[in-house]
């Protein structure tokens, strides 16, 4: 053992003992702040006393209130950095810091030695670092230079000088066990040891082993749109998440994680990334999935279809009359051609095409659509739409206040009276005394006035109607859309060029779900285009920053919604066009051309080639799948050629199959997963396999990510990795069209040490040239 080895282990040994104790203070903090919250909220009304006979009394309540809810919130919070700040020092008792350079700043004659871990630790006086927080701007170092001239940004300005050296440090327990002085790419003689182990159920952290091109994602922070496109296995949603934690270090200040959103895939991805924040000692930002914001927004008046329902239909139903038109409904729906179609067709409506529902009342209308739609195109036409439908609004409820003011005196009122229970007598008693000005203790003295209750009666029957015209229930949104469709020449009247040649079909398939109300996917985000552009937008102005992952797989419709959705948020947004899988790919919004949501000078496009997912042999083949495959460059992390076996028949694959799961486990790999095509064929292949040991399911509506041996549909998998892949059947029969291509690709690639890939009968097309050229074993 090196001299200098035994150093950097006495530094550790060091830093650990200034770790322990830090952990033994704040666990005597929390415990003294956690019972200082308990006692507060215990005596809370014993130091507040309420008076409220005069003004100067009432204000000195007022006074005691305060001071006591400011005592309770102060303890609180200190509570809750106390916590937070254990929580992130027992995962530094494991690895206290992984890196260190030394750096000569500018101007000094000696080199500072600055130690990076996950989270900042002075020592015991707090004037020295012993530890500096990996997204400190002086961290950045370690990440984006070799030892040379370096530099890095402050809030101060640059600061220049010269790294000197640059170790990498491995530690389990406050024990060293290697250290690496490198002038290499960052990471390279940890990232093999991180990359040849095993997954578990969640991502983790990557702050020990970020390259230069992921620090340039983290680190980035100027401009509204920051688009990541970068290879299967690149990185980018590990990098996504340490860019969240880097935000909210950064801009600790003003930005906390309820006002970031990740859009995750599905909701097993979003437990699959769940950890990574806590890793770090920040809360998790807010997760959902697209599906689930339309559902919040359409389920109460239609059955909607998710993505997955419509892929599995591409994926399966190829035989069915219907197929092709639906296929270029997709397409169509997504394309902005549809999208500006839509803007002219609301345009249209400032002159004529609004259709409303009656406003009814006891079974009787009180306003008829004819009556509505009337009012509407002959008065205040002069207004912008939406002072329009504002003034309608208002002038309905003028008729709802009308209606109130007859029906006080009909016969059913004082039936209704005659029916009230004693307990809702009473509470309109003491609605009404108060209404009137009477005290509590000078409620018992108030008589009911017959007139007045008559009143609260009727209004309280009317209150439902108020809140749906004031919710604008009483425009036929779902009537308004179907017009664009009710006619297959209609539409020629907002769209320039040609529609498909299924048009007709299309406009007979969308009738037919929204008379049943149910909406196809496609339909969902076009629907709530209209009804946003008529009603105007929902916005939510607290959110600061979305993250979009899978981003090749939303539509123009989407992330213009998400812009307008969010109108105060910067997004980052992540994708890989190669696993663009979904039937709308082709019209999806290419993003270089996302800079039209806030403009080329408040965008950045960032490229990242290079794959660390899987083993070198495996990218080889995989990148060799695609267009431009060329482009993906592979880590030197050696393994074995991906493998082919050609089998005859179901009974033969389900066998081979076994075989080979329990040869994967008998090496100690911890995930294993069986990828087929749909989900239609997730099912047989389980129903199929089910004497394989705890083998599991996973569906569209798994919340959370399995370990062990797991049989996926290619689209539920992405976004994902898995110690070993075995694809269910890579044959001509199963994927034998090129449309599919993206779709094999993306399951391929979900392989970190072993890939398998099995066909019954003859091989896909995909796989000619790779077999040809010797990149898989045959």
């Amino acid at each position: 053992m090196s001299l200098e080895f035994q150093q950097e282990q006495k530094r550790l040994d060091s830093v650990m003992e200034t770790i322990e104790e830090e952990i033994n203070r704040l666990e005597a903090e929390t415990s003294r702040r956690k019972n200082e919250v308990v006692d507060i909220r215990k005596h809370f009304w014993d130091e507040v006393k309420v008076n409220t006979d005069t003004f100067d009394d009432y204000l000195e309540t007022i006074i005691g209130l305060r001071q006591e809810a400011q005592a309770l919130s102060v303890s609180q919070s200190s509570h809750r950095h106390a916590s937070k700040r254990l929580s992130t020092l027992s995962r530094m008792q494991e690895v206290p810091y992984f890196g260190r350079i030394d750096f000569m700043e500018e101007g000094t004659s000696t080199p500072e030695q600055i130690y990076i871990g996950i989270s900042t630790l002075r020592d015991s006086s707090g004037e020295d670092f012993l530890i500096y927080d990996w997204r400190a701007p002086v961290s950045s170092v370690y990440y984006d230079y070799q030892p040379g001239p370096a530099k890095y940004k402050t809030p101060e300005g640059v600061i220049e000088g010269i790294l000197e050296k640059k170790w990498q440090y491995l530690t389990r327990g406050g024990v060293l066990q290697s250290m690496f002085d490198t002038s290499l790419t960052i990471g390279d003689e940890i990232l093999q040891q991180v990359l040849g182990k095993g997954t578990d159920k969640q991502m983790h952290n990557i702050v020990a082993t970020i390259q230069q091109e992921q620090n340039k994602i983290i680190r980035h922070d100027h401009g509204r749109l920051l688009i990541v496109h970068g290879a299967a296995g690149s990185g980018k949603t590990s990098a996504a998440m340490q860019r969240i934690a880097y935000l909210l270090y950064k801009y600790r200040e003003r930005l906390n994680a309820d006002q970031i959103i990740l859009f995750s895939p599905n909701a097993m991805f979003s437990s699959y990334v769940s950890n990574v924040l806590p890793e770090l000692g920040e809360e998790n930002m807010q997760q959902v999935t697209f599906q689930e914001y339309l559902n919040r927004r359409l389920s109460k008046d239609f059955q909607v279809e998710n993505p997955y329902e419509q892929l599995e239909y591409v994926l399966t139903a190829t035989n069915t009359p219907s197929y092709r038109s639906r296929l270029a409904s997709i397409r169509f729906k997504a394309s902005t051609r549809f999208f500006e179609a839509i803007q002219l067709y609301r345009q249209s409506l400032e002159l004529s095409g609004m259709l409303f529902k009656n406003i009814t009342f006891r079974g009787k209308p009180i306003v008829t659509a004819q009556q509505i739609a009337e009012r509407f195109y002959s008065h205040d036409t002069s207004l912008d739409f939406h002072n329009r439908l504002e003034k309608l609004k208002d002038w309905l409820i003028k008729n709802i206040n009308e209606v109130q003011r007859i029906e006080r005196t009909k016969s059913w009122v004082e039936e209704e009276i005659e029916l009230l229970s004693d307990d809702e007598y009473h509470k309109a008693r003491v609605y009404l005394a108060e209404k009137r000005g009477y005290k509590r203790e000078a409620i018992a003295d108030y008589e009911v006035e017959p007139e007045a209750l008559a009143q609260l009666i009727v209004h309280q029957k009317l209150k439902p109607l108020r809140k749906r015209v004031r919710a604008f229930h009483f425009v036929d949104f779902k009537g308004t859309y179907k017009q664009l469709f009710a006619d297959s020449l209609q539409i020629n009247h907002w769209i320039e060029g040609e529609t498909p040649e299924e048009w007709a079909s299309i406009c007979q398939a969308t009738l037919e779900m929204l008379d049943e109300d149910k909406l196809f996917y496609e339909d969902a985000t076009p629907f709530l285009l209209l009804k946003d552009l008529i009603q105007g937008f929902q916005t939510n102005s607290s959110i600061k920053h979305i993250v979009v992952d899978e981003a090749q797989d939303y539509s123009p419709f989407q992330f213009e919604f998400l812009r307008r959705l969010f109108p105060a948020a910067s997004m980052t947004v992540l994708g890989d066009f190669n696993q663009a899988i979904f039937t709308h790919a082709s019209e999806t919004v290419d993003f270089n051309k996302l800079t039209s949501l806030y403009g080329s000078d408040q965008t950045e496009v960032i490229n990242i080639a290079r794959s660390y997912r899987s083993t070198k042999p495996i990218i080889e083949f995989t990148r060799r799948l695609v267009p431009n495959g060329e482009k993906i460059i592979p880590f030197e992390r050696f393994g074995e050629l991906p493998v082919l076996k050609q089998v005859a028949d179901h009974v033969e694959l389900h066998s081979s199959i076994a075989s080979k799961v329990a040869g994967l486990r008998s090496l100690g790999l911890n995930s294993i997963a069986i990828i087929c095509k749909s989900a239609e064929e997730s099912i047989s292949a389980y129903e199929s396999l089910a004497s394989i040991n705890e083998i599991k399911l996973l569906k569209s509506n798994s919340i959370e990510y399995e370990q062990g041996v797991v049989v996926v549909p290619s689209y539920l998998s992405k976004g994902i990795e898995f110690d070993a892949v075995i694809i269910y059947d890579a044959s001509e029969q199963v994927y034998g069209d090129e449309s599919l291509r993206r779709v094999f690709y993306t399951a391929c690639t979900r392989a970190m040490h072993y890939l398998q890939l099995y066909s019954v009968g003859k091989p896909s097309m995909f796989l000619q040239n790779v077999l040809r050229e010797g990149f898989i074993q045959a």
